[in-house]
Order: structure tokens, then C-alpha cells, then sequence
């Protein structure tokens, strides 16, 4: 049921049926109300977020005494928090219910298990990384 909305998000692109099969079984669905905090920044990452439904807005407070920058808005499709998946660093940022919003959560803990037992997954998973590398470097030369 969920691997439809997985596929979607470019960190997986390169996996197959049976790989994001075993991914969306550890899946959570999670409601947040209007106004509700989905995470705070210097939080560690719980896993990675798919909006299905709502509109959420990003924030970032640059430091204590500042107000908080607007990054951006996310709204059905949107993705969030794939990097949580991978390290262990704080959320960079605060993510905000806009209005009613429905997320699909994949847990950092159990998509860590789920690569350990589906280590094929590990390695797509750094093909998308390198090429996102690249890109980067690429953007950097080219300035």
C-alpha cells in the first residue's frame, strides 16, 4: 500500500518491488492537527516523512535570539528528513502543520534493520547519493 509512496521519494528511485516492499511494511501513518509541531529543530531525526495530505511550512531559527526564517512550504508529495535516515545529526530545521496533515513515517531505527537484512538497498541507496555528490561538485566548478 505504501510502496506507491515511497517510490516517489528520490532517495529510493533505484529500488525495486520486493526492496520497497520491506521498507513499507515498517511504515507508520501519522495525523498532525493545524498548527502542531511534526518536528523541532536540534531534535534527533525520528525517520524520514512523506506528506500525503496538508501543507506543512519549514522554519529555521539561525540563532537563539533571532526570529525564525521561513525556509519554504511542503504539501502532498513532499519529502522530509531523508537525511535522518542516514546520520545522527539534529534536525536543521522545524517543520509546522500548516492546516490537517496526514505523513507517512518510515522510522530511522526500523529502515536501519531493514538495510541490514536487504543490503542491496544500501548500495542503490549510494548510487543516488554519489550522483547527488557529483551534481553538487559540479554546481560548485561551474561558479
Amino acid at each position: 500500500m505504501y510502496e506507491d509512496i515511497l517510490k516517489r521519494v528520490d532517495l529510493f528511485s533505484n529500488l525495486d518491488k520486493k526492496e520497497l516492499h520491506a521498507l513499507a511494511q515498517t511504515c507508520q501513518e501519522r495525523k498532525y492537527s493545524a498548527g502542531s509541531t511534526v518536528v523541532s529543530q536540534g531534535d534527533t531525526g525520528v525517520g524520514l516523512y512523506v506528506i500525503t495530505a496538508g501543507t506543512v511550512r519549514i522554519t529555521q531559527a539561525k540563532n537563539p535570539d533571532k526570529a525564525e526564517e521561513v525556509l519554504g512550504t511542503e504539501s502532498a508529495g513532499g519529502v522530509l528528513g531523508e537525511m535522518a535516515l542516514l546520520d545522527d545529526l539534529p534536525r536543521s530545521a522545524t517543520i509546522t502543520a500548516v492546516d490537517d496533515v496526514t505523513a507517512l513515517l518510515l522510522p530511522v531505527w526500523d529502515f536501519r534493520a531493514t538495510v541490514q537484512s536487504h543490503p542491496d538497498i544500501a548500495l542503490k541507496l549510494l548510487a543516488v547519493l554519489s550522483r547527488r555528490l557529483r551534481k553538487a561538485e559540479k554546481r560548485v566548478h561551474d561558479h
